[in-house]
């Protein structure tokens, strides 16, 4: 550093020298300035006192004034910097917010499930008849073709044509069983025909899918005695399903006998079959 310094100091000698007199002139003017400036500050006296002070302080303005946009640029950068602080813990506590929220709604979730497997179980417990619970996992449902896909098949003992219920009520049959998995044909399915008998008046008929809209009761006498309200359930007939199984009440609909079911079957998750009183039929 010293050898630097010293080098310094040479070059600046060097190029007085070569400037000549005008050179030696400056410096020297320089020194008489430097002197008078020494003198200056050492004299006491009030008109020297108030021109240093105005001096001072042009000084003084003027490093404020050179010195601000370098505070404004480091404010402005403390500030950016603060920002982007604030907004990457407002995306942290976000993110732990949608985490908390989810597993709340995990856990409604598994409440809601609870609630609805003790149903079934209580049902199982209060019928005489032996029951399978089963989850829908596909519902294959468009216009005229409703069906489930259900989680259960011959490892649950599950066969054709067993009854399947929504809670006490019969929403379809079992039409086709896997190992695992069986296809359930509900009772408003087009190709659905299911023998039941409507109380009180004892009247049979046939319930028959119609894809769309309400089952219909089809090959009624002639002089049935019918009216809204009266209650549809499995007639037991030929065998296939035990009978009284509710299924809905008659609604007539432009004069004809319609049947609005008890089990909203948009809505259902889990189901019941009868393995127990009932015939089975490939």
């Amino acid at each position: 550093m010293e050898t630097s310094r010293e080098d310094f100091g040479i070059a600046i000698r060097s190029a007085f020298l070569k400037r000549g007199t005008q050179q030696r002139f400056s410096l020297f003017v320089l020194i008489i300035i430097s002197i008078a400036l020494i003198v200056f500050d050492k004299v006491d006296s009030k008109p020297l006192k108030l021109a240093r002070s105005i001096i001072k302080d042009g000084v003084f303005k003027a490093s404020q004034i050179i010195s601000s946009p370098t505070k404004g640029l480091s404010f402005v950068s403390d500030a950016a910097k603060t920002h982007l602080n604030l907004y990457d813990n407002y995306i942290l506590l976000k993110k732990e917010n949608n985490q908390l929220k989810e597993k709340n709604f995990h856990s409604d979730y598994l409440v809601l499930e609870n609630t609805q497997l003790r149903k079934l179980i209580d049902e199982q417990v209060n019928s005489k008849s032996n029951f399978v619970s089963s989850r829908v996992i596909i519902d294959k449902n468009n216009p005229y073709l409703h069906s489930f896909i259900i989680n259960s098949g011959t490892n649950k003992n599950i066969k054709n044509g067993m009854a399947v219920l929504d809670g006490a009520n019969f929403v379809g049959r079992v039409v086709d069983v896997n190992f695992f998995t069986s296809r359930i044909l509900l009772v408003s399915d087009l190709n659905s025909k299911i023998p039941v008998i409507i109380s009180p008046s004892g009247t049979h008929a046939i319930l028959s899918g119609r894809g769309k809209g309400k089952p219909t009761l089809d090959y009624l006498p002639e002089n049935n005695v019918l009216e809204d309200g009266n209650k549809v359930f499995t007639s037991g007939t030929e065998g296939i399903f035990s009978p009284g199984i509710p299924i809905g009440k008659v609604k007539f609909e432009n004069k004809i006998a319609n049947v609005s079911l008890f089990s909203e079957l948009t809505q259902i998750t889990f189901i019941n079959i009868d393995i127990g009183n009932t015939q089975t039929k490939n």
